[in-house]
């Protein structure tokens, strides 16, 4: 079994390096929010915790699936923006050598945007209504870490749909320990947390003054 890596933080005194913002896109989605209802209501009659209503196991089972998969696209775009941003933060590293030089790595961002999320940004995921961001973007980048393209629900099995929640925590945690990284805080990182089109309206702004 690999050695896990460790992180450790690192002290970078009272200096405070701007990051990109992070920018989260919309995505077409064919199974609309309808679709995400009707496979918690199946999961609870499958479960036995609410009665039935004259559906077959099949056909609970197969909502089911289909919301799940509604989960893992959302969960790949977002993946892919949280990516891109994680990527972004790393050409401020690869400028700074005091940051490259202190043991910054993609993994930090990471756990920066996860673990030691700033409080204006945890604000405005709980202003949009995600209960639980941290749990969300873990996966988001696990799904993200795993398919190169949005993957396709015929490729992927009833168990990995049903579980995808437990394979996404694992893959998460899987590229957080491929290499040893320096731990980062707000004190000395920030950045602001934007929808694509709020952000584009913002740059609108500027560009007339």
């Amino acid at each position: 079994m690999p050695e896990q890596s460790t992180h450790t933080p690192v002290a970078l005194g009272d200096e405070i390096w701007e990051l990109p913002p992070l920018i989260l896109h919309p995505f077409s989605n064919e199974y609309g929010p309808n679709q995400l209802l009707e496979g918690s209501k199946a999961a609870l009659m499958l479960a036995g915790l609410i009665p039935g209503e004259g559906e077959e196991q099949d056909e609970l089972r197969r909502k089911l699936l289909l919301s799940r998969y509604a989960e893992i696209r959302m969960l790949y775009f977002i993946g892919k923006d949280l990516t891109r941003w994680v990527g972004q933060c790393m050409d401020v590293v690869s400028r700074t050598e005091v940051l490259s030089r202190a043991g910054v790595r993609e993994q930090s961002f990471a756990m920066l945007l996860i673990s030691n999320t700033p409080q204006s940004v945890l604000q405005k995921l709980h202003q949009w209504g995600v209960a639980n961001p941290q749990s969300v973007f873990s996966r988001a980048l696990g799904i993200a870490a795993m398919f190169r393209e949005v993957p396709q629900i015929e490729h992927l099995s009833d168990r990995f749909l049903l579980h995808y929640h437990t394979f996404a925590d694992h893959l998460f945690a899987c590229t957080q320990n491929l290499t040893k990284f320096a731990e980062i805080t707000p004190a000395n990182f920030r950045f602001e947390l934007y929808a694509s089109a709020e952000y584009a309206r913002l740059l609108e702004r500027q560009w007339e003054q």
